[in-house]
Parts: structure tokens; C-alpha cells; sequence
């Protein structure tokens, strides 16, 4: 099978700058619903087939998440291969977004593991195709906020899809990470009176934790807390977290939270439905970064726009579920569905799109 075949993405930019050390890959996936949306990662990876592997997966991913939001764009993505810690400099970002610039609005980035905000400052001072900004360079600043909103729609409207209504006071909640976006998950579940039961492998979120939120019981780890009875498991770290040695211990009635690529593989989702486990789809539930980021990328930004348009995530969420009950698919294959027959429909308008 040739390369072509075998990736099924629109376009592949390797770029190289050897005075920066810059070596990055550009994937876009999909331009069918509009420009191609999606961050730029900052990795050491082990090899470059693995970083490349990486990016084309992302990419795709980010199709699925823009066309399930509902956004006019189609699904990107950017790895810069090296260290952050180390490799990351000016004149590495001026040189990446250079090569943005090239592809003349086809790819617009963000921020991803590894990149922040002050880094696409330095990044757009060579591309207009920038978005993930500071409030100070004009840009709407961290999307961890509204992204832990959405996850608490989706939440809400699984839990209307499994107990008949959302209220989740005196429901056990388990959130595996405190860090951007588990930490703006807590105040939401507390608030709505559930029971919070956190981790993380950081000492210092957790003691932030217990020094703001005094009601959440922390555990040691994500193996004691997905087996100590939650009603709802929110994964908020690291992905591939659902596999078969998780599946074998995991107590829990829903499964919602912001970590991208939770399934290990996809016959997890399999696995979850006939364990009777509600799963909602991860790149659903996290959806309100990108939306954030695409809304600042129309721009002007209106937080409260973005934030009415990520509360939408909620009733997404629960058509996927209505969906995948009445057809007797998973809610994986539900949203796929969706996705795909939006860009397919949308993509009959115009089969190639150039931006300028």
C-alpha cells in the first residue's frame, strides 16, 4: 500500500530549519468544513515514525471534534519533535510559524501538550493563522476553563441518559488529574453537591487540592480510584486510560472526562458497553478548548458567546446517546456517524478548499 493510500490526509508538511534545530511535521486531515483547526505539540518523541504517527492521528481526531461541535473548520495538527524544556526558543517558533504562514490560512494552530500561550504570541508574530492567544496580545488566554464546563454538560447529560435526571448531588465523582482542566472540573462538581473523590501524580496539585477544596478525598492513585465505587469516572490526564487491565477493576456507571484519547484501542469501546458502562466520547466531551479558540479566531472574542456555544456540548452529548440506544451501536460509533455525515455533506460544496 502506498503512502497515500494508507495516511488518507489532504497534506503533510515536514519542515526543517537546521539554525533553529526546528523539525516539525504539519498534518491536515480535512479542510471539507473549513480551515484546518488543531494544536501544535511540543514532544520528545523516540523516533520520527513515532512522531509522525502521532501528529496523523491527532489530525484526523481533530476533524472528528470540530465537525461533532459544530464548527467551520476542518481537523489539523502540528508536532514539533524535540525537548520544550530544552529545545524550545524564539527563533524555533519564529521559524515554525514561518512555515504556518506558507500554507496561507489552510492550517490555523494552537496551543497543545508542550506549547502555551506566550508561545503562539511568538508564533503569530510570523503568521496571522494563530489562535490560543494572551488576552494581552489580543487573544482569548487559558481554554482550560471552558473546557471543564464542557465536560460538566456532557456530565449532566449522561447522568439524565442513565438515572433520568442531572442532578449529581450525593453521585460519587472521580477525577484522575488536577491540572489544567481537572482543577476547573472541581469547583463545578462541588457546587452541584456530588461526592469528589481526586488524584494526581503531582504532590503539588494535590495540595492544592486539599487546600481549596477541603470535601474532595484525595487518593494515592488512578488504580485506587477507579476501583473505590465511583458513580461517574472523569478522566483528565493522560489518555489511554480505559484498557483491559483498567477494565478489569473499574467501578463506575459513566465514564466522562477531558483526557483526550482515553480508549487504548478501539475495541475498548466494545468492552465498556457490555461491562454496561456509559462512555462519552472523549474528543465530545473536551470540545470546548477548540471552541474557544475558534471562536477567538473569528474573532472579536465574547467569552460569554463561547461559553453559550461549549453549554451546547450538553445536548450534543445527549443526542450521541439517544443515538447509539436507538440504533444499538456504541456511543463511539454514534458520534462517528455524526461526524462523518457532516463532513460529508458539507464537503460536497466545495471538495478542496484553498484559503487565503
Amino acid at each position: 500500500m502506498s503512502i497515500f493510500d494508507a495516511c488518507g490526509h489532504e497534506q503533510v508538511v515536514f519542515c526543517h530549519d537546521p539554525d533553529s534545530g526546528l523539525r516539525a511535521v504539519i498534518a491536515i486531515y480535512s479542510t471539507a468544513l473549513g480551515p484546518a483547526l488543531g494544536g501544535t505539540r511540543f514532544y520528545p518523541y523516540a523516533t520520527e515514525a513515532e512522531a509522525l504517527t502521532d501528529v496523523l492521528h491527532l489530525s484526523e481526531g481533530m476533524a472528528y471534534k470540530n465537525a461533532i461541535a459544530g464548527l467551520d473548520h476542518g481537523g489539523g495538527k502540528a508536532v514539533i519533535w524535540g525537548d520544550p524544556a530544552t529545545d524550545k526558543s524564539e527563533a524555533l517558533l519564529r521559524a515554525y510559524g514561518r512555515f504556518v504562514e506558507t500554507l496561507g490560512g489552510r492550517y490555523v494552530t494552537a496551543c497543545d501538550v508542550g506549547t502555551y500561550v506566550e508561545d503562539m504570541d511568538t508564533v503569530a508574530r510570523e503568521s496571522r493563522h494563530v489562535t490560543g492567544r494572551s488576552p494581552d496580545a489580543g487573544g482569548a488566554g487559558d481554554s482550560s476553563i471552558l473546557t471543564a464546563f464542557g465536560v460538566f454538560q456532557a456530565m449532566k447529560a449522561a447522568a439524565v441518559h442513565r438515572w433520568g435526571a442531572e442532578d449529581l448531588s450525593g453521585r460519587t465523582v472521580g477525577v484522575a488529574g488536577l491540572g489544567k482542566v481537572g482543577r476547573h472540573l472541581l469547583p463545578h462538581l462541588v457546587e452541584a453537591g456530588a461526592e469528589v473523590v481526586a488524584t494526581d501524580v503531582s504532590d503539588a496539585a494535590r495540595a492544592w487540592a486539599a487546600e481549596h477544596f477541603p470535601r474532595v478525598r484525595l487518593v494515592a492513585d488512578t488504580d485506587e480510584l477507579i476501583a473505590s465505587g465511583v458513580h461517574v469516572y472523569a478522566p483528565c490526564a493522560l489518555g489511554g486510560v480505559l484498557n483491559e487491565d483498567s477494565l478489569k477493576t473499574l467501578d463506575a456507571e459513566i465514564v466522562c472526562g477531558a483526557a483526550n484519547n482515553q480508549l487504548a484501542d478501539a475495541a475498548v469501546a466494545d468492552e465498556l458497553d457490555r461491562a454496561g458502562i456509559l462512555y462519552c466520547p472523549d474528543y465530545v466531551v473536551n470540545s470546548g478548548g477548540v471552541i474557544q479558540v475558534a471562536e477567538e479566531y473569528a474573532g472579536p472574542f465574547d467569552f460569554k458567546r463561547a461559553e453559550r456555544r461549549t453549554a451546547q456540548i450538553g445536548g450534543t452529548t445527549a443526542r450521541i446517546l439517544e443515538r447509539a440506544k436507538g440504533e444499538g451501536v456504541t456511543p463511539v460509533a454514534a458520534a462517528d456517524a455524526i461526524a462523518e455525515e457532516r463532513m460529508a455533506a458539507v464537503g460536497r460544496l466545495q471538495r478542496l478548499r484553498v484559503f487565503r
